[in-house]
């Protein structure tokens, strides 16, 4: 049966044609995939290569393990299973500085949606609406 192998601390110009010349040198490669940024394309340093026995494996792990590979130390051990995750949006921030049904600056002092929060003379925020602040002004000037 085959086996699975993480493989890390890659060059960022590693791509899974190059891993798997690397592995191939030790045995039988299923597969091997370079993980990549899916908006930049480019290696996040680790990758995945199956190997078609726990024989071969094992050797590659045995050989390969430390093994330098473009100035780097590369790591090779047996991958863990994937853990089940539950299906979502991809990571969405859940509210925060983007969520559009927060109040806006202008509203949330006052309270209403109906007109902006107005400072008095003496730096205060006056919570009346608009007109009424406006006919304020005009009765102290």
């Amino acid at each position: 049966m085959a086996k699975r192998l993480f493989v890390g601390n890659l060059t960022y110009e590693a791509d899974s044609a190059k891993l798997r010349d690397i592995f191939a040198a030790v045995g039988t490669v299923v597969s091997a995939d370079v993980i990549s940024n899916k908006y930049t394309g480019r290696s996040k340093g680790f990758g995945f290569v199956e190997m078609s026995s726990d024989e071969e494996a094992d050797k590659a792990i045995a050989e390969l393990n430390g093994k330098d590979v473009d100035g780097r130390a590369m790591v090779v051990n047996e991958a863990k299973p994937r853990e089940d995750r539950p299906a979502g949006d991809g990571g969405a921030p859940q509210g925060g500085a983007g969520d559009d049904s927060a109040a806006s600056d202008d509203t949330q002092a006052t309270g209403s949606d109906d007109a902006p929060a107005v400072p008095s003379d003496d730096g205060v925020v006056d919570e009346a609406p608009a007109e009424e602040a406006a006919d304020q002004e005009e009765k102290t000037s």
